[in-house]
C-alpha cells in the first residue's frame, strides 16, 4: 500500500481515480477542469488525484503544443492545489526538473518513454516522493521489475505501477490485461491508463491519433480484472484539445463511467 496525503493506493476497499487534461493549456481551463473533476469525484465517492503535464517534451513534431513549461506550469498546478485541495500528479522529463517538481507535486510520474532512463528515475526516487512509473509501450511487464529495483535502491518504496498499452505494429497499441497481474506481483499498487491505451502513436502523421470510443470498455475490463486505480486523460472538449484529444475522455461522460467502475469494483472486491 502506498500512502499519498490522506489517500491510500492499494487499499482493497478503494478504487482511485487519476484524471485531468493531458497538458496545461491555460490557467482557466486547468482550474475549471480541476474543480469540475473534484465535484464529479465527490458525487461518485471516488478519491481523486488531479493530473496535468506542465511540459510534454516527447512530442512527435517540433510544432506540437508542449505546455507552458516548468516555472509557469508548476505555478498553475500549485494554484490548483491551493484552491481545490486536490492531490497532484505530473510527469518529469529531465533531471533538472525534479527538484522544482517535488516541491509542488504529491506524485512524480516517470513517463513511459523515459522509464528506462536511470538518472531520471534515480533522481526522482531520491526525493522520497511517491513515484508513478508508467510501463514503456515497448517493454514487457516483467521487465518493469528492473525499474522498480532502481527506485527501491534509493530507499524509496512509495511506488505505483501503471500499464498504458503495448506497441502492436506501427501506430497502434493494444491492452494486454495479463500485464496487470504481472505488475501486481512486484508488490505495489497497479493502475490502468485507459486513455493512452487507445492512443494511435503518430496516427495522424505529425501527432498521435486515438480511439476514445473504447475508453469505457477498457476501463471496465481493467477494474474487472483487478487494479487499484484508473488513469484517465479528461478534457471538457476533446475535439478542441491541444494535445491527445483523440484519446481523451469527454468530461461529461465521466460520471456515468465512474458509476460503472465503482459497481464493478464492489463486486470483485
Amino acid at each position: 500500500m502506498v500512502k499519498v496525503g490522506n489517500l491510500r493506493f492499494g487499499d482493497k476497499k478503494i478504487l482511485v481515480l487519476i484524471a485531468g487534461p493531458c497538458v496545461i493549456e491555460s490557467r482557466a481551463i486547468t482550474l475549471n477542469t480541476a474543480k469540475k473533476l473534484k465535484n464529479i469525484a465527490l458525487n461518485s465517492k471516488v478519491p481523486l488525484v488531479f493530473k496535468c503535464s506542465f511540459d510534454k517534451a516527447n512530442r512527435m513534431s517540433l510544432g506540437s503544443y508542449r505546455g507552458p513549461g516548468v516555472k509557469k506550469g508548476l505555478e498553475i498546478l500549485k494554484e490548483v492545489k491551493e484552491k481545490t485541495g486536490l492531490l497532484l500528479l505530473s510527469d518529469i522529463h529531465c533531471v533538472s526538473q525534479v527538484e522544482s517538481a517535488a516541491k509542488v507535486l504529491d506524485i512524480i510520474q516517470i513517463p513511459a518513454f523515459l522509464c528506462r532512463q536511470t538518472d531520471l528515475v534515480v533522481e526522482a526516487a531520491q526525493t522520497k516522493k511517491p513515484i508513478n512509473i508508467k510501463k514503456g509501450q515497448f517493454m514487457s511487464p516483467w521487465d518493469l521489475g528492473h525499474i522498480v529495483e532502481k527506485v527501491e535502491a534509493q530507499g524509496n518504496k512509495n511506488i505505483i505501477l501503471t500499464e498504458r498499452g503495448v506497441s502492436f505494429g506501427y501506430n497502434n497499441l493494444v491492452a494486454d490485461f495479463r500485464s496487470l497481474g504481472i505488475l501486481r506481483s512486484f508488490g505495489y499498487p497497479v493502475v490502468f491508463d485507459a486513455t493512452h491505451s487507445v492512443q494511435l502513436p503518430g496516427g495522424k502523421g505529425a501527432c498521435s491519433g486515438g480511439q476514445n470510443e473504447f475508453i469505457p470498455g477498457l476501463a471496465r475490463a481493467a477494474v474487472a480484472f483487478g487494479c487499484d486505480g484508473i488513469f484517465l486523460e479528461v478534457h471538457p472538449e476533446p475535439g478542441k484539445a491541444l494535445c491527445d484529444g483523440p484519446n481523451s475522455l469527454a468530461l461529461n461522460k465521466l460520471p456515468g463511467l465512474l458509476k460503472d467502475l465503482t459497481e464493478i469494483f464492489k463486486v470483485i472486491r
